[in-house]
């Protein structure tokens, strides 16, 4: 039977078992399989690991580990004191998109509110999230691991936290988000794209207190309509509440 040696750094440890954490763990096999199988069967799903070094070499998700390797396992926060000449990781997305599992409902109209193009469903079968994710270059955000290591999924990410308003700015600050902010731009419902309409256009659609409101008239002159399932948005008591949830999302970053 042969041996590999595994040491996974930094965050990846939040997959492994207790015994597992920090320390160098002994990986007993006797069929030979790539490394991106060994580290997968051990917890950590494959969109988490930046780069592998193997007895002091760099290599990808398709080397066949040999019996008395020594490997680690990193994630991309080390890079920020190792440059690797290997990644595999595949290359950062042009565009911004997410797909999130059904765990992740008020993350969804998070990063919605805040004008990123996020997909979400409560009936999302796991197949089908791993082929959205790669037939439209989405990133997935799950709570699932399993789902994570699917081989379709290419851009992924574990979501730790449980508490929504952590979740999404762990999710600004693991992919930079912070400067793409742009608020009030998709339907909360369906995440479409919204529009600026006249009141009047769509007087008839609106709810009799709005339709009739004559005091804080500027506030209720501007109306947009999602441009997708035509849900009308308007700045009624709501507003504030959103604009302070903003606000603290920006703050945020500043360390406030």
């Amino acid at each position: 039977m042969a041996i590999a040696y595994f040491y996974f750094h930094a965050e990846l440890n939040h997959f492994l078992p207790r015994h597992h954490k920090q320390v160098k763990i002994s990986h007993f096999f006797e069929e030979k399989a790539s490394i991106k199988d060994m580290i997968e069967s051990l917890g950590v799903p494959h969109p988490e690991v930046d780069f592998i070094e193997v007895n002091g070499e760099y290599v990808n998700f398709s080397y066949i580990v040999s019996d008395g390797d020594t490997i680690n396992v990193y994630p991309i926060s080390a890079r920020g004191n190792i440059i690797p000449s290997i990644s595999v990781m595949p290359e950062p997305l042009s565009i911004i998109r997410f797909v999130l599992d059904i765990h992740l409902g008020k993350l969804a109209t998070s990063l919605r509110l805040l004008g990123f193009d996020t997909l979400y469903r409560n009936d999302y079968e796991d197949e089908k999230l791993a082929q959205i994710s790669h037939s439209q270059a989405r990133i997935l955000l799950t709570r699932d691991k399993g789902l994570l290591m699917r081989s379709l999924v290419k851009h992924g990410y574990y979501v730790r936290n449980t508490n929504p308003q952590q979740q999404i700015l762990e999710v600004l600050q693991r992919f930079d988000l912070f400067k793409l902010i742009s608020p009030f731009q998709r339907c909360l419902r369906c995440n479409g794209l919204l529009e600026a309409v006249d009141k009047q256009s769509i007087i008839d659609h609106l709810p009799e207190n709005v339709r009739c409101l004559r005091r804080q008239a500027t506030q209720i002159q501007q109306f947009q309509r999602c441009q997708d399932c035509n849900r009308i948005y308007w700045k009624g008591s709501h507003y504030e509440r959103l604009q302070q949830f903003i606000d603290g999302v920006l703050n945020s970053q500043k360390g406030e």
